[in-house]
């Protein structure tokens, strides 16, 4: 399986090429929360597919992430948008550098997992510790939104058994709801398919896009929402 810490730092364009082959997920976020005027916190940004597509209906929207190289692709996104209302930072999930209750909505989309796995020593601490964060920063009313893998390759869900636990911490221990949606990538080509696919998910789902000539790899992502 390809080390995901060092394409994050070393490869940011080549994943924003992988995540580009994804549908707009706005809508979605939209259903829960009206983004509109929202002082916006998108956790884990990456390259900004939340931020820079929440950034124009926003009061502010801030982007986190651990990599310095995924948020200089947001910032250029941000900048060449001409949007003003934002700002990037380097941060761990665990300890946000944000004020009590300053935050209406906050964001997160595939990130959180990272500290989550059971592959993870202190994986339970971890997500207390981000929870307690996320609640700290949420004004009264406000609204988490976290997106997460139920599988790749997969036509229904089937979340890997290493993320399970976390999962259902989130629904049982913190209130979460869930529902699920398809998160398919549409590739241009076979040979575009190919190489993203073993960039990010290695070399056995790779086989699998070559055997069946998927130009559209199948994926499903759950939508954990939680209302304050």
């Amino acid at each position: 399986m390809p080390d995901h810490t060092t394409i994050y730092e070393k490869e940011a364009l080549t994943y924003h090429e992988l995540i580009s082959k994804q549908a707009d997920l706005t809508g979605r976020i939209q259903e829960l929360r009206s983004c509109c005027g929202l002082d916006i916190v998108d956790l884990g940004a990456g390259t900004g597919r939340f931020t820079t597509a929440l950034a124009a209906k926003a009061k502010s929207i801030i982007a986190l992430d651990e990599s310095e190289a995924m948020l200089r692709i947001t910032a250029d996104k941000l900048e060449r948008a001409g949007l003003t209302n934002w700002r990037t930072q380097a941060a761990d999930h665990r300890r946000l550098p944000l004020e009590d209750q300053s935050v209406d909505l906050i964001v997160s989309g595939w990130s959180i997992c990272y500290l989550g796995s059971t592959n993870v020593s202190n994986w339970q601490q971890n997500i207390h510790q981000v929870m307690s964060e996320i609640r700290r920063v949420l004004r009264p009313d406000g609204t988490a939104i976290i997106f997460e893998t139920l599988g790749t390759g997969y036509e229904t869900p089937t979340a890997p058994d290493f993320l399970q636990p976390y999962y259902a911490m989130l629904e049982k221990e913190y209130g979460f709801s869930r529902q699920w949606i398809r998160t398919d990538y549409t590739f241009d080509h076979l040979q575009q398919a190919e190489r993203l696919t073993r960039f990010f998910f290695g070399d056995a789902l790779a086989e699998k896009v070559i055997e069946h000539n998927l130009i559209r790899l199948p994926e499903c992502a759950g939508i954990w929402h939680l209302q304050l």
